[in-house]
C-alpha cells in the first residue's frame, strides 16, 4: 500500500485529530497551535482613514515647506539681489525636491508602523531626560550611525568604503551647491577678476582668499573633489548590481539602477566642465552645462520619490538606536518566553507589539520569542497538526 504524497505548505490539510473551528473540517483553529505560539488566524487588514485625508494632509504640508523655502531664497538673497539668474533651473528643482519630501515624509508617517517610528525614534531624539542620563549618546550616535555608518561595516567593508565615498561626496556637493543656488553664498573680488575674492553669507563677509593659493583652489574645485568621491562608489554599487548574485535577484532599474546612474552622470559632466574650461578653452561647455543641469534637476525631483528616500527616513531611525540605548541603560531587558535568552530592550519590544496590534496583525504574543524559538514553535506546529496525517 503506498502512501499519499506529500502536500506542498500551501495545499495542505490538517490531519484527522485537528480541531475544526465551527464545525468545518480542515480548518485550524488557535487551539491547534502549541500554548504561547500565537494565533492561526488569517490577519486582517490595517483600517485606515480615507485616502483623500491623508493626500490632503501631505499635499499641504509639500506647499507649506515649498512656500518656507522661497520665502527663505527671497529673504537669504536680500530680496534676490544676490540670486544667479542662470541658476534658477536648481533653485526651481531644490523647491520640487522640498515639496516632494514634505509630501512623501506625511504619507509615509500616516502608516501605523511608521508613525510609531517617527514618535518614538523623534521623542527620544528631543528628550531632555535622555540627555541627562547619557549626554554622550545623542552625539556619539549621530556621528557613528549617520555619519560613519558603522553598521554597513558589519556586513561588508567594501560596500561601507563605497557608501562612505558616496555620503561625504555628496554631503560637500550639497553643502555647496543648495547655498550658491539660492543665493545664499557669494563670491566677489573687488578688482572684477581675481586673483583676490571675497566669500559672503546672506550679503556678509565671512572670508577673503586668494585665488591662486589652496584655499583658493578647494574654494573652486570643491565640486570637483565631491565628484571624485561620488564616482568610485556610485561605480562600486553599479558594478555589484551587474555581478552579485545576491544583489540582481529582485533588483528594479528605476529604483536600484538610475540612482546610481544619475550619480555617475552627475559627477562626470561636472568634471568634463572643469576638463572643458581650463584645458578645451570652453569648447563644449555649453552642451555639458546643459546635461549636467538636466541631469542634476532630474536626480532632485527623483530624490523623494525613489530610493534616495532613506536618506530622509534615516535621522528617525537615529532616535529609534538611542531609545533601545536608554533602555539598555536602565537594565529593562526583555527574556524570551520560552529559552530565556535576552530578545532587545522591554520598552522595544513593547513598541513592537503595540505596533502589530495597530496593524492588527492578530499574532503580536510571537514578539515574546526570540527569532530561533520562533522557528523551532512554528515547525512543531507543523509537524504536529499539518502533517500528522502523513507519518
Amino acid at each position: 500500500m503506498t502512501e499519499p504524497p506529500e502536500p506542498s505548505a500551501s495545499a495542505a490539510q490538517p490531519g484527522p485529530g485537528a480541531r475544526t473551528r465551527g464545525g468545518a473540517p480542515g480548518t485550524l483553529t488557535p487551539d491547534d497551535l502549541p500554548a504561547g505560539t500565537g494565533s492561526a488566524r488569517r490577519p486582517r487588514a490595517p483600517r485606515s482613514g480615507p485616502r483623500n485625508s491623508v493626500t490632503g494632509r501631505a499635499t499641504a504640508a509639500g506647499a507649506v515647506v515649498s512656500g518656507l523655502l522661497i520665502i527663505a531664497v527671497v529673504l537669504g538673497s536680500r530680496l534676490l539681489r544676490d540670486f544667479d539668474s542662470a541658476l534658477l533651473p536648481y533653485a526651481v528643482a531644490s523647491v520640487f525636491l522640498a515639496f516632494g519630501v514634505a509630501y512623501r515624509y506625511t504619507v509615509w508617517i500616516s502608516a501605523p508602523g511608521a508613525r510609531r517610528l517617527f514618535d518614538k525614534g523623534w521623542g527620544s531624539f528631543f528628550s531632555l531626560g535622555n540627555f541627562r542620563r547619557a549626554p554622550t549618546a545623542l552625539p556619539k550616535m549621530i556621528a557613528t550611525y549617520l555619519g560613519f555608518q558603522k553598521f554597513l561595516g558589519a556586513r561588508s567593508h567594501a560596500r561601507w568604503g563605497a557608501h562612505q565615498l558616496i555620503f561625504w561626496g555628496c554631503v560637500l556637493a550639497s553643502l555647496i551647491t543648495f547655498p550658491l543656488t539660492w543665493g545664499w553664498f557669494t563670491f566677489t573680488s573687488p578688482s572684477g577678476s581675481g586673483p583676490g575674492y571675497e566669500m559672503r553669507i546672506w550679503g556678509i563677509r565671512l572670508i577673503g582668499f586668494d585665488s591662486l593659493n589652496l584655499l583658493g583652489w578647494l574654494m573652486f574645485h570643491g565640486l570637483d573633489i565631491a565628484a571624485v568621491l561620488v564616482i568610485p562608489g556610485a561605480g562600486y554599487f553599479l558594478w555589484r548590481r551587474m555581478k552579485d548574485r545576491g544583489a540582481t535577484t529582485g533588483q528594479r532599474f528605476a529604483y536600484d539602477l538610475v540612482p546610481l546612474i544619475a550619480l555617475i552622470v552627475i559627477s562626470v559632466t561636472g568634471l568634463l566642465l572643469t576638463f572643458s574650461s581650463l584645458f578645451l578653452h570652453g569648447g563644449g561647455y555649453e552642451f555639458l552645462a546643459i546635461l549636467h543641469m538636466v541631469s542634476v534637476v532630474f536626480t532632485l525631483i527623483y530624490i523623494p520619490f525613489g530610493k534616495f528616500f532613506h536618506i530622509v527616513q534615516r535621522p528617525a531611525a537615529v532616535g529609534m538606536q538611542l531609545f533601545k540605548y536608554t533602555g539598555r541603560e536602565d537594565r529593562e531587558t526583555f527574556l524570551c518566553r520560552r529559552c530565556h535568552q535576552p530578545i532587545d530592550t522591554g520598552p522595544y519590544v513593547e513598541n513592537l507589539r503595540d505596533t502589530m496590534r495597530d496593524l492588527r496583525l492578530g499574532f503580536d504574543e510571537w514578539v515574546e520569542y526570540c527569532p530561533r524559538c520562533k522557528r523551532v514553535l512554528r515547525g512543531g506546529a507543523y509537524l504536529s497538526h499539518v502533517k500528522k496525517g502523513y507519518k
